[in-house]
């Protein structure tokens, strides 16, 4: 028997608006972290949203940086600081913006990034936003300093589903990477599992039960329109999408037992993958489409297999331990996530795919369902800790976690999307 459980249960169509709230505790110390100095933005408390706190924890949360104390500074986008004071406390880079009402009731947010160490200007960007995208203009300025100093492109803009159970209600959440600033997508008093987004970000698949059986639908973001995926006889669960998004792969009982299949994002032509006696379920694809990797217990004991995507042989990917669930690779393919139990404990490990080394990065013991930021550089999964539901955030290295305590009593199954929105 695997650990989680492949079936949903009714589930209402309402799309209530409301936010999900959390509060971000982050710890650990990095090997090398850049020392940032983000100074308050100018009349940003006048505004709805504290734009450079924002940025300053997004950096924080990434790993990368480490933030100084700027009590008291005075500086915005169009000041020149002088370097050599900065130098003085340490800071490698200076950020110093503002937060200004417009007429017309929308934001003008302006932002300026100065190399400390060599003493340059590295330029800025404004933003006239309405007041409801002052969060993700924090966040896209976070993305472009993010970029600017490491040469990669950050994941503060990007956005989170997540699964929450409260009030004797299941709700599906679609927010900022960060857990704040967003809105329900599904809410029902039955369980919601399993969602998946599309590589484009428009779309997720879940699975539900609202016709006595599990059957996987798939759903706009935007509209909320969606439609009837997989309803065939038996259990329909587990949905994952191709890295193009024409494809997407499930387990399926309809033949008997549960068996992964891939059909095309209409549902049509339907492909059984895997044929064995075991409960293969899982599914999560490599980045270059050519391979799939699943979860079964073929061996006696749930572990990780890969299979080619056109179908053929599965060979077994996880030998450390008996039991080995919820694979996630990685944006380039390289390494592996996943949930191995560890006496009585589960946590998440991090395998090195061409060497089959692991490693754990949590110190938590009910972690589940592991996933990859864009990047690659940051996991998200959900866990207990101080015996409440979170989320966390960990560096590949589990180094530096971010802990997301959220106001309600339960949060699972976190999914994290890809670039853009």
């Amino acid at each position: 028997m695997l650990r989680r459980s492949l079936v949903a249960l009714p589930l209402a169509a309402a799309l209530p608006s409301a936010l999900a709230q959390f509060r971000v505790e982050i710890s650990g110390v990095g090997a090398t972290q850049l020392p940032i100095a983000v100074v308050k933005f100018r009349d940003e408390e006048k505004a709805p949203q504290p734009v450079g706190a924002i940025v300053r924890a997004d950096l924080e949360r990434s790993g990368v940086f480490r933030n100084l104390d700027t009590s008291g500074v005075v500086l915005d986008e169009g000041s020149q600081p002088a370097m050599s004071d900065w130098r003085g406390r340490s800071a490698d880079a200076l950020v110093g913006g503002s937060v200004t009402r417009l007429a017309d009731g929308r934001f003008d947010v302006r932002y300026r990034l100065w190399d400390v160490v060599k003493g340059r200007d590295l330029g800025g960007q404004s933003y006239a936003v309405p007041a409801g995208d002052l969060r993700l203009a924090a966040h896209r300025i976070a993305d472009a300093i993010y970029e600017k100093l490491t040469g990669e492109k950050g994941v503060f803009s990007t956005r989170i589903a997540y699964v929450t159970k409260g009030g004797g209600r299941f709700t599906l959440w679609v927010t900022d990477a960060d857990g704040e600033g967003g809105q329900s997508a599904l809410a029902s008093p039955e369980p919601i599992i399993s969602p998946a987004w599309s590589p484009d970000g428009r779309e997720l698949a879940y699975v539900s039960f609202e016709s006595r059986k599990a059957v996987v639908y798939v759903q706009e973001v935007a509209s909320g329109k969606r439609r009837t995926l997989a309803s065939f006889r038996g259990s329909n669960s587990a949905p994952a999408w191709s890295p193009d998004g024409r494809q997407l792969a499930l387990t399926l009982s309809r033949d008997g037992g549960s068996q992964l299949f891939v059909m095309g994002r209409d549902g049509e032509g339907v492909k059984r993958l895997t044929s064995s006696g075991a409960i293969d379920t899982e599914a999560t694809w490599a980045p270059d489409g050519k391979s799939i990797y699943f979860v079964s217990d073929r061996g006696g004991s749930p572990q990780i297999y890969r299979v080619p995507a056109g179908g053929g042989n599965a060979e077994r990917v996880s030998f450390s331990g008996s039991y080995n669930i919820s694979p996630a690779i990685s944006p380039d393919g390289r390494t592996m996530a996943y949930i191995s139990r560890d006496g009585g404990a589960f946590r998440v490990q991090v395998m090195d795919l061409a060497s089959g080394t692991a490693r754990a990065v949590s110190d938590t013991k009910d972690d589940e369902s592991p996933s990859f930021a864009p990047n690659g550089r940051l996991i998200i999964y959900a866990t207990r800790d101080g015996g409440r539901d979170v989320l966390m955030t960990t560096t590949t290295d589990g180094k530096i976690k971010a802990r997301l305590v959220s106001t309600q009593a339960d949060v699972r199954e976190p999914v994290w999307g890809p670039y853009g929105r």
